[in-house]
């Protein structure tokens, strides 16, 4: 079809040009073209998109993006594609998830929409994309507006100047191929799923746009610091309940102010939100902000000054249904279940998870891990592969760092020691306490099993050290936990960030033995039993909630499922170590609140 159209220009170039993928690899979308929408009323564009699966990538090579809709019957030339017409699927959703026949497949998928305009002086119309797995790019009426990196990060795009009275055309192209220098690379432990899969947004705007706001409790007092896109000298900031309105004057559009204040601190155990509002020009964004310090003190994290212990789990975004979409219902699902082990805690790896993830932690009071999928053999001297990674953490940060319960940025897991990757990470940690001084970093560091020591030199330039142990699964002797201990004297807190088993809640489970449920709570046992003794310990997140879908695993008890989950796959069916966790958990929260009573008294 069309090789030897206009649109396609050259036949030879359109079939055997491989090349074709550069002009729309600009990466132009990125951190610093998101949008701040807290508190924005938009026009959702979800619901259901004209589909084609694109395998060989025929549509950038033929220039799909620029057809024009026209009646099968009146074309003079056969289509292998239409945009206007045809198969659907919903947004959001994973492609997996919506035939048996595109499962396992990776490569570029075409999404189509109309979109009726009409034309206000003095506004702006920007699209927000909540997330795309993986390289995404934008057209508009033929137009190539950008592409954005990053397979669990929102971005934005401004259409104004494309968009045209009446209908137009929107055109989305999202590829999920595993590549070498793509964060992460080619081999990693989670499903791969494709497609735009979480919310999409068309926002209306006007000429002077609030592109950011950061707001804060840093050294004692308020601190607000805001960017302001157009003509606009002074934003004004209020927080209502505690009686705060001043102005922020704004130099290049942007502008920080820190004020004094005394607001009631967010714990756990009292999760207290303020509304927030800033105002520059026409505009006017909101925000519900807690505010509290957590900070680190040799061996140990202080919430408000207080030391803590982290019981967490970690979680992942797998649904056996849905796949890696994340509604709310499904969250609350999975933050009832952390409440009832009794954690104050999540890792939630190995990417960004949905916003309203940290959002919901915040009302719930779970103190939250949150991490970039910088995850095993990523091509640490390649700068590319740098520049994704990096964007990837600027995102994050940028669109989670009001919410209180985000106490760690973790700038990745389980990565060789080398020189290459130590630069790689030390930016990272570097680049996350830039862009938000107010928080912990990590990473899950690596062990050296021969000497039973933390050598990782990354442990040096991050806040906290992840421990990733699998005793009584991978390793066999949990003696050396404590040899680990007393060989590293680290001289920082070290939060267990994944240990567990396998155990098969299903039928064909075995009774005894490796993956039997019987197996995992005894190693649990263990573990429980090995960690009352480790003092350098401040926290662990187990591996992992539920069970979750993943390629690699292929035994005869997993058949395509990681099954270390407390809770089976149908996220209802409780294995018997999770009662196990809870009883533990249950254990360190009665000894944290008797010191706390005793601290009481004694002040």
């Amino acid at each position: 079809m069309l090789e030897r159209s206009d649109l396609a220009e050259n036949a030879l170039q359109a079939l055997h040009d491989e090349d074709y993928d550069r002009p729309f690899n600009t990466q132009s979308l990125n951190a610093d073209t998101l949008i701040f929408t807290k508190g924005r009323h938009g026009q959702s564009l979800d619901g259901d998109w004209n589909f084609c699966v694109d395998l060989l990538d025929t549509g950038l090579r033929q220039k799909w993006f620029a057809m024009t809709p026209e009646a099968p019957e009146d074309r003079i030339e056969p289509w292998d594609y239409d945009p206007y017409m045809g198969e659907t699927v919903p947004v959001p959703s994973c492609w997996q998830m919506q035939k048996e026949k595109w499962y396992f497949f990776e490569g570029s998928a075409w999404y189509t929409r109309p979109l009726e305009h009409n034309p206000m002086p003095g506004r702006r119309q920007v699209l927000r994309i909540g997330a795309a797995q993986y390289d995404c790019k934008v057209f508009l009426n033929g137009a190539f507006l950008g592409n954005h990196y990053g397979g669990s990060t929102p971005f934005c795009v401004e259409l104004t100047e494309a968009l045209r009275p009446g209908q137009n055309w929107l055109m989305l192209c999202v590829n999920n191929t595993r590549t070498l220098d793509r964060v992460p690379m080619r081999n990693t432990d989670w499903f791969n799923y494709g497609g735009v899969y979480r919310e999409v947004t068309l926002f209306d705007l006007p000429e002077v746009v609030i592109r950011d706001l950061f707001v804060r409790l840093e050294g004692g007092a308020i601190r607000i610091s805001a960017e302001v896109d157009g003509d606009c000298t002074t934003a004004r900031f209020s927080i209502p309940e505690l009686g705060i309105e001043a102005d922020l004057p704004l130099q290049d559009g942007k502008g920080e102010i820190t004020l004094a204040a005394s607001p009631a601190l967010w714990s756990p155990d009292t999760p207290k939100l303020y509304d927030v509002i800033l105002t520059a020009g026409a505009d006017q964004v909101q925000d519900r902000v807690g505010f509290r310090a957590i900070t680190r003190e040799g061996t140990e994290i202080l919430l408000n000054g207080a030391p803590i212990f982290l019981r967490g789990i970690s979680v992942h975004e797998d649904d056996a249904t849905l796949g890696k979409v994340s509604s709310e219902a499904d969250i609350r699902r999975r933050f009832a279940h952390a409440k009832e082990l009794g954690c104050n805690f999540l890792r939630l790896a190995h990417y960004p998870h949905h916003e309203r993830a940290a959002e919901i932690a915040d009302e719930m009071g779970l103190m939250l891990w949150e991490e970039v999928p910088v995850y095993w053999a990523i091509d640490f001297a390649n700068p590319a592969t740098r520049r994704d990674a990096e964007n990837q953490l600027r995102e994050l940060i940028r669109r989670d760092r009001n919410r209180a319960s985000v106490i760690i940025w973790s700038v990745g897991n389980e990565n060789p020691d080398t020189d290459a990757r130590l630069d790689f990470m030390r930016g990272l940690a570097e680049i996350a306490k830039a862009e938000d001084p107010t928080r912990l970093t990590s990473a899950a560091c690596l062990v050296n099993h021969a000497k039973l020591k933390i050598e990782d030199r990354l442990a040096q330039h991050i806040d906290v050290i992840g421990l990733n142990e699998y005793y009584g699964w991978y390793e066999e002797n949990f003696d050396e936990l404590g040899e680990i201990g007393r060989n590293s004297a680290p001289d920082r807190p070290v939060v267990i960030s994944e240990t567990g088993a396998d155990g098969d809640s299903t039928d064909q489970g075995p009774k005894r033995g490796l993956f039997s449920l019987a197996y995992q709570d005894e190693v649990y046992a263990k573990q429980i039993e090995t960690l009352r003794g480790l003092d350098y310990v401040k926290g662990m997140s187990p591996w992992i909630l539920y069970d979750f879908r993943v390629e690699r695993r292929q035994g005869i008890f997993q058949r395509g499922w990681n099954r270390k989950g407390l809770i089976a796959a149908d996220k209802a069916t409780k294995k018997p170590a999770f009662q196990r966790l809870a009883a533990y958990y249950g254990e360190r929260a009665a000894i944290e609140r008797r010191k706390a009573e005793t601290l009481g008294e004694t002040e």
